[in-house]
């Protein structure tokens, strides 16, 4: 039987989306603070509007997203239908996850923090947008100490919270640390006691075969002559050539050779010897054996020797969520992570000049760390504390008047800076006496253009006729007026003959020819669906 589909999460609404409006971002200059050069981004405004404006001009463009969203534990989202409430907050996550993953750099990361409320559903639906192969760990994170009670009449004690972290391709690469690494494992001699019993062929290897009295193992001090001993067992017998070697050739070989013996395999490893040594099991019904590895020439010839160090899956931040409080001078109820905890993720996952991204910004953690780390940031706030908190604690960061958090482990003086945005109102609203659609009226024709630029993929930029354009030889040229013959004479001379233009208008005489390179758009067929759903719009 032909199975058809895909493995994904369903529930009520999942496939019943409102348009999204791509809105303008206004530029508050009078909340603005600091260097004017600063690309740095703080919006006030609903960040699913929020992102879908930002998708055009920053998709594949952040290195890091860190989110913590609301975790849905009963007041996630405000005006619930208590009956819907599970599959409202999956809704919204989808709508958002489904942006943020198209914000997202090729070599990016997204880290998104949650508790068991809605981790397991909201696990499947990072490995639908994601793709499960881009799933690379979850970090547990202790946010509280089992003593610290949340609410006594609860049965449960919350303690810990997950970090997904997925990747957007296999480009991406996390920062990895390295620690110093001496000969001290590397402490293992082996004394040849006579010559080998037998010469074999294995795997195209010439092979020696040391019987158990002819040769000895012994354990000295580490040095750059000695050699690793390395259990041929587990994931190495398909992890590294000495461990696929031994589960080929080796595994099962004491029934010809005997037990205790010894290999001498040439042509085998990266170490200054020219073969590798292998040891069979040594009593009846063993089966397991070892392989003794030399210094890696790359670490011998290396002014030193380190190792990479994995990242760790569990981390006690208990301490730091207590004492975060007061961090930044904001007091956030309800969720407010610690800057240690911040700047890991983004030591792990960014570099300094990348772009970071939060659009569940909080008291403004994630955007007060990234400055202090000197990345480029855009935090996403919906609430009144987005001028309350986040606007004064990254105030606080430039003047260099913040000493808490991180400050001190980046060096953090102040400077810098930021610009201010509020999302605009929607193009289109409806009369409330006639019931039809038309223009908001706080939006004057420069908005008006500007808008319907951004809805429609054109660079908004005012030249004469020439309202903007989306390639170097293509233009639009956005009115209110009637649009007639008369009107597109003024574009023939315009126009060079490999250029042309788009004209979107409310109205125009239907019967007129147009030359090749103009085309007539009617705003209200063509942009207004792209704001508001078709049913509305009939």
């Amino acid at each position: 039987m032909k199975l058809n589909g895909r493995l994904e999460l369903t529930w009520t609404g999942k496939d019943e989306r409102n348009k999204i409006e791509r809105r303008l971002l206004i530029e508050d200059k009078n909340k603005s603070y600091g260097d004017p050069c600063s690309k740095n981004m703080l919006i006030h405004g609903d960040n699913l509007l929020a992102l879908k404006t930002l998708e055009r001009d920053y998709s594949r463009k952040v290195k890091c997203i860190y989110i913590d969203p609301p975790y849905n534990t009963g007041a996630a989202f405000e005006h619930y239908n208590d009956k819907l409430e599970h599959s409202i907050w999956l809704n919204l996550m989808y709508q958002r996850i489904e942006i943020l993953y198209n914000l997202l750099s090729d070599d990016g990361f997204l880290c998104c923090e949650i508790d068991d409320s809605e981790s397991h559903y909201l696990k499947v639906i990072f490995d639908e947008i994601f793709g499960r192969d881009n799933y690379l760990t979850t970090l547990y994170v202790r946010v509280r100490y089992p003593e610290k009670t949340l609410k006594e009449d609860m049965n449960f004690h919350k303690e810990i919270e997950q970090i997904f972290v997925y990747r957007k391709s296999t480009m991406s690469s996390p920062n990895l640390k390295y620690e110093k690494i001496g000969f001290e494992k590397f402490n293992f001699y082996i004394k040849e006691l006579s010559i080998p019993s037998k010469t074999i062929e294995l795997g195209g290897k010439k092979v020696e075969v040391f019987s158990a009295d002819s040769y000895e193992i012994y354990e000295g001090e580490g040095t750059e002559n000695g050699r690793k001993e390395i259990w041929a067992s587990g994931t190495i017998l398909d992890g590294n050539s000495s461990g696929r070697f031994f589960r080929d050739y080796l595994t099962g070989r004491y029934e010809q050779d005997g037990y205790g013996v010894l290999y001498k395999v040439y042509g085998i490893g990266d170490d200054k010897f020219d073969y590798r040594y292998f040891s069979g099991p040594k009593k009846v019904g063993a089966t397991k054996g070892k392989y003794y590895q030399g210094v890696p020439l790359d670490k011998l010839n290396s002014v030193e020797m380190t190792k990479k160090v994995p990242i760790n899956g569990f981390y006690d931040f208990a301490g730091s969520f207590g004492n975060c409080r007061l961090e930044g001078g904001t007091s956030f109820r309800g969720g407010k992570k610690p800057e240690k905890l911040v700047s890991m993720i983004l030591e792990m996952f960014s570099n300094e000049g990348d772009l970071v991204l939060d659009s569940f910004l909080g008291s403004g953690t994630t955007c007060a760390v990234a400055h202090k780390m000197n990345r480029k940031w855009i935090g996403i706030e919906l609430g009144e504390h987005a001028y309350s908190l986040c606007k004064k604690r990254i105030d606080s960061i430039i003047d260099g008047n913040d000493y808490t958090g991180v400050t001190k482990d980046f060096n953090w003086c102040g400077g810098g800076g930021y610009h201010f945005y509020e999302l605009s109102e929607p193009l289109f609203v409806k009369h409330s006496i006639i019931g039809i659609y038309q223009f908001n009226k706080s939006f004057d024709i420069c908005m008006i253009r500007n808008a319907i630029c951004n809805i429609e993929g054109y660079t908004y930029e005012e030249h004469g006729l020439i309202h903007g354009y989306s390639s170097e030889k293509h233009y639009i040229h956005i009115t209110k007026d009637y649009v007639n013959g008369e009107y597109i004479n003024e574009f023939i001379n315009l126009l060079a003959e490999d250029e042309s233009i788009s004209i979107y208008t409310l109205k125009y005489q239907p019967d007129m020819r147009l030359p090749d390179n103009i085309e007539i758009i009617d705003i209200m067929k063509c942009v207004l669906p792209k704001c508001i759903d078709e049913k509305e719009v009939e």
